[in-house]
């Protein structure tokens, strides 16, 4: 495997983005960001992969206009992807892995405030069985959380604790767009948004783009002290159908994280879990322990930014390796209804 590595990332996330579904006007800002990170300019970057959705846009084809975040001229190497800017990160990984580039940039963008979003993902679902149903995302989860609740896997004190740590630990996230703990008697006397979830189980609609550089060999060590080096990248996906799997579990996440090495020696871990109650799905299915720090940056209780937020889990993660915080971390991604999709990156620093 051609060793390749995290060198730069920069995100916005707030609760309505002001400008146009594309985000062009947005994503400017943090393109330069990232030349600034690594010194480079756009000539150097040898792949570029979107993730956006034309279905949260309203029109087709909207990652055209995006693209003109980038510039015209000289021409790019450009693809793109229906998912969360992670899955554009393995797809410019593999053109790495292939030799044919030496460097890429991904970026990832959704302006969810421009509608309904828990209607809207409901077009990701069964065309024939389930979307004519209209189930929204935030009642599909509460079947989730009430399937667990009823096996005993967790109760709602559980999900209190991982509310309060994420919005405690955002506090220091100058990007979330919710933060702020207070405690677990106080948070289980909120009023019910979908038994058995409250509105602080859920993470908040939020608009956002983020994009991350990658980088092969002594291309990363020229452009970052510390690059977070990926050991391990994997990807699965579940039936479609809900009552085809358990959902108190994922076995996409185990298939994943399996994939990609496991999880010894992990850290930190950045987990993209939507609900609350998806945290304790994925922390039994990535198996990982007491002993490794969640979500230090809030997670996506404090900011989720549809096809970026999977994106900024694993460049939160990164950080961890640039700063020198830790040696090995974790950066998760998920798709669909109930974690049906998942991506896992494990990522090493090296003195």
């Amino acid at each position: 495997m051609r060793e390749t590595a995290v060198v730069g990332f920069a995100q916005r996330q707030m609760k309505d983005f002001d400008g146009s579904p594309s985000m062009a006007e947005l994503l400017v800002p943090i393109l330069a960001e990232c030349y600034e990170q690594t010194g480079w300019a756009k000539k150097d970057i040898g792949f570029w992969c979107s993730g956006s959705s034309d279905y949260l846009a309203g029109r087709s084809f909207s990652f055209v206009s995006a693209i003109d975040a980038i510039g015209v001229l000289p021409p790019v190497n450009e693809s793109h992807v229906e998912m969360d800017a992670a899955w554009a990160l393995y797809e410019a990984w593999l053109k790495i892995q292939t030799g044919e580039v030496d460097t890429a940039l991904v970026f990832g963008f959704g302006k969810a405030s421009a509608g309904v979003l828990r209607r809207t993902l409901a077009l990701q679902l069964d065309p024939y069985t389930m979307t004519p149903l209209w189930p929204d995302t935030v009642s599909l989860a509460a079947l989730q959380a009430r399937a667990g609740l009823d096996a005993g896997l967790w109760d709602e004190a559980a999900l209190a604790e991982v509310v309060n740590r994420s919005l405690t630990d955002a506090e220091k996230n100058e990007y979330a767009v919710r933060a702020g703990g207070s405690s677990v008697e106080e948070l289980l006397a909120r009023p019910m948004f979908a038994d058995p979830l409250r509105k602080h189980d859920c993470a908040p609609v939020t608009d956002g783009a983020a994009a991350i550089v990658l980088a092969a060999g002594d291309r990363a060590r020229e452009a970052n002290q510390r690059p977070a080096w990926i050991s391990g990248i994997a990807h699965s996906s579940d039936g479609l159908h809900l009552g085809t799997r358990d959902l108190t579990s994922s076995g996409s996440a185990e298939r994943a994280v399996a994939a990609a090495g496991g999880t010894a020696g992990v850290q930190v871990a950045e987990l993209h879990a939507p609900f609350s109650h998806q945290e304790l799905v994925l922390r039994s299915a990535l198996g990982l322990g007491n002993d490794v720090r969640i979500s230090p940056s809030g997670g996506a209780l404090a900011a989720n930014p549809m096809f970026s937020a999977g994106a900024i889990r694993i460049g939160e993660a990164a950080k961890q390796i640039w700063d020198g915080s830790a040696d090995k971390v974790l950066g998760h991604a998920t798709s669909g209804p109930a974690l049906q999709q998942n991506l896992v990156c494990v990522m090493e620093g090296r003195n």
